[in-house]
């Protein structure tokens, strides 16, 4: 039995399978469905969880070498926001595009992770070390 780490199984099996230089997408509540996309479904109400308590989960034993998000995010969202999404990634270079051309690299995911986070363009896309 796990202890500690990710303990729900379908998520812990789509992080197994993420190899170097693959995408992994951390979504929204609000984000489209791709039905080629293997999707885990973490959302249960508002916010809970978030992308951020998402993330944070993932990072000790996930490998990030490149982020994108839309660029959407800094227009919409505000200072204190922006700042606990660029905290979260360190030292990890963080991409901002316009969301049309994020959302063409969906397809191309191992996954997609959708949360219940209610933060306008808070989807993430991770690209595996």
């Amino acid at each position: 039995m796990l202890k500690k780490g990710i303990l729900n199984p379908q998520l812990s099996s789509l992080l197994a399978r993420v190899r170097h230089t693959n995408a992994l997408v951390l979504a929204d509540r609000g984000f489209p469905s791709w039905m080629a996309v293997e999707t885990v479904d973490l959302s249960l109400v508002d916010d809970v969880p978030t992308v951020l308590q998402v993330l944070k989960a993932i990072q000790p034993n996930f490998s990030i070498k490149q982020a994108y998000m839309a660029k959407e995010f800094k227009q919409i969202n505000d200072k204190t926001t922006q700042s606990r999404f660029a905290k979260a990634f360190g030292e990890v270079p963080l991409t901002f595009e316009p969301h049309e051309k994020f959302k063409k690299r969906v397809p191309k995911a191992v996954g997609l992770i959708r949360t219940g986070d209610t933060v306008q363009y808070a989807n993430i896309i991770l690209i595996s070390g």
